[in-house]
């Protein structure tokens, strides 16, 4: 299993790509994970690569590899949606953050990324993670939910996912990713 996480700085790719790790760890499987910032701390563009399977032995998934592409950002997805198989899935989080050239002018933010990215991907899913996070407690928790949600979309075990979610967060926080894991999973209807 290859999962392309993208994003942009402080929407919690990371964390997204640890909790994998922990649950490839509870199935008793191999995992490897790379990650890539690209001035994260100002809102840059983060991409992990997260590899499960019996033995993994690189970490990076190549162009048309990945099983799925899980966006926490819209043009994020776009931008590496090459990376997906033909019969890949990409679960993109229904929002829009204006990278910096579009902020100062120097660009524009793309129109109609949505139907240009259903056009191209056939198993296309988009979901309002942030107000979803919100409705559990904090938009933080848009990744968790975006887990959730990829759980049912992949037919993960449920109970062990929401464990590796457990074991990746700190005490204070579980309940509120839990909740999180929760919505995200129900709101994906197959």
């Amino acid at each position: 299993m290859n999962v392309l996480i993208v994003g942009v700085g402080g929407q919690g790719t990371l964390l997204a790509s640890r909790v994998l790790g922990q649950y490839a760890i509870l199935r008793g499987q191999d995992c490897k994970l790379s990650e890539v910032h690209g001035m994260s701390q100002r809102g840059g563009s983060v991409v992990t690569h997260v590899r499960i399977g019996d033995k993994i032995h690189s970490p990076v998934i190549w162009e048309g590899g990945a099983d799925v592409v899980l966006a926490f950002e819209a043009l994020e997805a776009l931008r590496v949606k090459h990376y997906l198989k033909s019969d890949g899935a990409l679960l993109v989080n229904d929002e829009e953050i204006l990278p910096m050239p579009c902020i100062t002018g120097a660009a524009v933010y793309p129109e109609n990324i949505k139907d240009t990215l259903k056009a191209a991907v056939k198993r296309t899913h988009f979901i309002k993670a942030q107000e979803m996070a919100l409705a559990a407690g904090s938009e933080k928790a848009t990744n968790v939910v975006m887990l959730g949600a990829l759980c049912k979309i992949l037919s993960f075990d449920y109970a062990l996912m929401r464990e590796a979610v457990v074991k990746s967060v700190p005490p204070k926080f579980m309940e509120l990713n839990v909740k999180a894991f929760d919505i995200g999973f129900n709101a994906v209807n197959l």
